[in-house]
This record gives structure tokens, sequence and C-alpha cells, in this order.
């Protein structure tokens, strides 16, 4: 506004940068064990296109994937949950009910597959949260909800690199089409957060996901 512009203009340097489609994960826990487990998600490019007066962001718009076909299993309807790729994990301990920990993988259909993974590791193989974090993952490709169940059968079987070569094998041997994924590719099986409390100490312990930007605070 006080000086005439260069020459020759740049007008993409000059346009609003618009947001792209992202998903944020948010885990937190206190000392007294109550936890919150967050997602928040702008699914498809500019989200919602709506903002908040004053506030500067977009609301999320993931009403995407409920299915309004009467007959299909993910059908909304009473008294039913639909699968949804916004599943934020919170896990309790059986039967106290105290806090297990909160868990979170976005990143679309990987979600249920990434939370079964990272859980399996720290409950079935005694690992902390971030060994869970970093082991290698799977993800069936092509899983879509809104095409039926039909998809699972016809997807592809990606395998993150440090996946054993001779475990790959072993499942081709057993007719499951495997595709290895590695560098940056491997953002395909999400990323997550999990905090964990011991019940008997009450420590936290976090860890945070190594394919992605996300930390670990404590105060």
């Amino acid at each position: 506004m006080s000086r005439a512009a260069t020459v020759p203009f740049d007008a993409e340097a000059f346009a609003p940068k618009r947001s792209g489609y992202d998903t944020v994960y948010l885990a937190a826990a206190d000392r007294w064990g109550n936890a919150c487990s967050f997602i928040n998600s702008n699914y498809q490019g500019f989200g919602s296109c709506i903002v908040p007066e004053g506030c500067g962001f977009t609301l999320q718009n993931r009403g995407q994937n409920f299915i309004v076909r009467e007959g299909h299993p993910n059908c909304v309807g009473p008294r039913k949950f639909c699968y949804h790729t916004i599943i934020p994990g919170l896990v309790t301990w059986e039967p106290s009910g105290q806090l297990f920990g909160t868990l979170g993988v976005m990143g679309g259909f990987m979600q249920p597959q990434g939370h079964l993974q990272v859980l399996a590791g720290m409950v079935d193989y005694g690992l902390d949260p971030q060994a869970a974090l970093d082991q290698p993952r799977f993800c069936l490709q092509g899983v879509d909800s809104a095409l039926g169940p039909e998809t699972a059968e016809s997807s592809i079987l990606l395998l993150e690199e440090g996946v054993p070569k001779e475990t790959q094998e072993e499942l081709q041997r057993m007719g499951h089409p495997c595709k290895p994924v590695s560098g940056w590719a491997r953002h395909v099986f999400g990323r997550g957060q999990v905090i964990c409390r011991d019940p008997n100490t009450g420590v936290l312990s976090g860890g945070t996901e190594p394919r992605a930007d996300g930390a670990v605070l404590a105060w």
C-alpha cells in the first residue's frame, strides 16, 4: 500500500495462501488420570469453508464417509455407530476403569489399522509408547466404507520398510498382494501420538510419530 508494485508483478507471491486439507491429533492427560483424545480434520481442501468470526480457522468437515444409502451397513441410523475415520482412542484398564492411555493415528482409512497396530505393540508386546509408534506398519490400501466391504478383498497390502523380506514373501504366499513402501511415501501409514499412564505409580509416558512433526510436552 505504500509503494508501487515491482515489475514484473508476481501475482502468486501476493495472493493469500489457502489452507490445504489436513488432520491434527491432540492427546492430553493429567496427574489424576483424566485424559482427552481429540482429532480435528479438514478432509477435503478448504474444509467446511465456515470460519468462526474472529478465529481465523475453518471448522472441520468430516461428515464425509457417513452413508445414506438404505441397506448399506454404514448407513446413518438410530442406535448405531457409523464407521468413520475420526476415531480418537482412549483405553482403560478392566475392571478398574483407570486410564491405560490415550492414542490416535491420523490418516484416513489407515486410522483403525494404525490404532490396532500401535495398541497391540503396547498391550501384547510390552512396548513403550515411542517404541510402539516406531514399529514398521502395514496398510490395506483401497479399503473404502463408502464403496462397500468388497474393497477390502481387492485391496493391496502395503508394507513399510523395516518389515523383514521373509515376512513379505510369506504374506505373498498366503495370497496377499504386497507392495513395499519406503521414503516419503511412508506417510500412508498414518501419524500417531500416544500418552500412557502407569496404574500403580501414576507416571505418564508419551510417544510421538517419527513419520511426522509431532511433539511430547510435559509441565
